[in-house]
């Protein structure tokens, strides 16, 4: 390797990583030696006695590896750090989610609304959870759960009591209030157009209780060695708490926010949006920046809310729920486009994937050219006519890697609903990087895991834990352990727009994080298990 001809003069700022290995991107991991000053890397390669005498720290990776900063390319913090301040509802069963329901509703007296976030959706047939149940430990005040997958709410009868949902409530244009044979509310509630029904009566979150969140949520990521988050839902009402976390040094990673345009009053909310970011950029955290613009072009699968182009094989005349039409996704994507937002486009089913493809395509023609770097979110379903597309519009796909295996959601609602064929078409990560698409990878946390090692693990194997299926699911769309480290790296950095983060090299940011695992030829098996045992932003230590 090299040292950087005009390494600065010795500081008090300088740190030593010998002992272990080196991942690059091309070679992979190697045997080697990292010298940062003043938060950039200045040295790769051999470290000279005299050159190791200028560290005023001396980092001894006992054989591990150093990589740089992992970058999440989709997940949402605040939702996190807030899920342990509610019910614990990350149960195995629907009776334990009801007990322990019940239980925080007893210690909390005081509280006119039961809250609980997280619940897992696999655990009702065809994810359909009734409001009687969690009356037999609530009966009295109202209560509001919201699912892993955080687009579906199970609420009690009284919850849907005071949101006036009865038989005669319409169904909502851009949701479903699911209802029982009788034509009654069951207690389910699909998408925003129906959970906002129970949502905007709830308490406002507490502006210390957002500021706690993000503390804890960012803390978090860092322990796993991520050093930027791209939060993928941000209101701009919660801009003054991440401001506030800025100030006082509580955000542990560098972050992105991505403000949600909604279908019904996006135009109302341009010049909202300009100003919030305005605020953020005057504000001149180096850890924060507002630059993107969020959009969910549909719902989930599991729900049955994703779009798709042929109807859903267990309800044939449904072909999902598109939030936007085709026509408002453009011109909204269009407009935010020309204001110099990112664009980031939640798209699940093919229908929501091709809207999307032709709302960037749209705005790229008919803006003027820009560093845009437009962004589909979790790229579940691609007709195989669209594949090409991402790679001619430079689209990145961020992908959720740990969702590309045949987990229990996959085999109790997912599979049954898309049919064998279109199952096929899920997550074509491989199929994406043979296009010469960018890509990304993200957890899209507190749905799934945030440890980046435990989707890196997924994408190389298409695995469960349990090692099935052998071979992986639908194994030509894995990738190469060199790739899908790219993909949590440079991948997630040309993404956050970080151009000298994301490979270890002289005159980058010194972003990095230390597993404790040899990864010229890592054990998958025990990979999602090996210890972060450090994590540098700037050169500064994070974890």
């Amino acid at each position: 390797m090299t040292v950087n001809p005009a390494e600065p003069a010795p500081t008090a700022t300088r740190t030593a990583f010998v002992g272990g290995l080196v991942w690059t991107h091309g070679t992979g991991p190697i045997a080697a030696d990292v010298l940062v000053a003043n938060g950039r890397i200045v040295h790769v390669g051999a470290l000279s006695a005299d050159q190791l005498e200028t560290a005023s720290e001396v980092v001894d990776l006992a054989g591990g590896t150093l990589l740089p900063g992992f970058g999440d390319g989709h997940a949402h913090p605040p939702f996190g750090g807030l899920e342990p301040q509610f019910a614990d509802v990350r149960q195995d069963s629907i009776e334990g989610i009801v007990r322990s329901v019940g239980r925080y509703a007893e210690a909390n007296p005081g509280l006119d609304w039961i809250q609980g976030w997280g619940f897992d959706l696999s655990l009702a047939p065809a994810g359909r959870f009734d409001a009687r149940w969690l009356d037999e430990a609530v009966p009295d005040r109202p209560v509001v759960l919201r699912a892993s997958d955080y687009h579906t709410a199970w609420c009690n009868s009284e919850a849907l009591r005071r949101a006036g949902i009865t038989a005669a409530t319409p169904q909502p244009q851009d949701g479903e209030i699911v209802l029982r044979e009788d034509g009654s509310p069951l207690g389910t509630l699909r998408e925003w157009g129906a959970t906002n029904l129970v949502f905007d009566l709830l308490p406002e979150l507490e502006h210390e209780q957002v500021v706690l969140a993000l503390d804890d949520a960012t803390r978090r990521f860092a322990e796993a060695g991520v050093t930027w988050v791209q939060d993928a839902w941000t209101e701009p009402d919660t801009v003054g708490a991440y401001l506030a976390a800025a100030r006082r040094g509580a955000l542990h990673t560098r972050l992105n926010m991505a403000f949600r345009a909604d279908p019904a009053t996006w135009r109302d909310q341009v010049k909202t949006f300009v100003d919030r970011r305005a605020e953020v950029e005057s504000a001149g955290h180096d850890l924060l920046t507002a630059r993107t613009v969020k959009f969910f072009a549909d719902g989930v699968l599991e729900s049955g809310t994703a779009s798709l182009l042929e109807p859903y094989c267990d309800c044939p005349h449904s072909h999902g729920v598109p939030n936007w039409s085709a026509d408002e996704l453009t011109a909204a994507v269009t407009a935010f486009d020309a204001l110099g937002f990112q664009t980031h486009i939640h798209a699940i089913g093919d229908a929501a994937v091709r809207d999307a493809l032709d709302a960037i395509a749209a705005a790229t023609a008919t803006n003027p050219r820009w560093d845009r770097r437009p962004v589909l979110a979790h790229v579940q379903v691609v007709h195989p006519r669209d594949l090409p597309r991402f790679a001619e519009l430079g689209v990145i796909a961020c992908f959720q890697p740990l969702w590309a295996k045949l987990g229990p959601v996959q085999r109790a609602l997912t599979i049954p609903r898309l049919g064998p064929e279109r199952s096929r078409l899920q997550y074509p990560i491989g199929g994406i990087v043979r296009s010469g698409a960018p890509i990304s990878f993200g957890s899209d946390w507190p749905v799934t895991d945030l440890n980046p090692l435990v989707g890196l693990t997924t994408a190389v194997t298409r695995q469960t834990a349990a090692g099935e299926p052998a071979g992986g699911w639908l194994p030509e769309e894995r990738l190469d352990l060199p790739h899908a480290v790219a993909a949590y790296t440079k991948g997630s950095a040309y993404q956050a727009f970080l151009d000298d983060t994301g490979a270890i090299q002289v005159g980058n940011r010194a972003d990095l994080c230390w597993v404790m695992a040899d990864l010229r030829e890592p054990d998958l098996a025990k990979l999602p298990h090996a210890r972060v045992l450090g994590t540098w932003v700037d050169g500064r230590r994070t974890r």
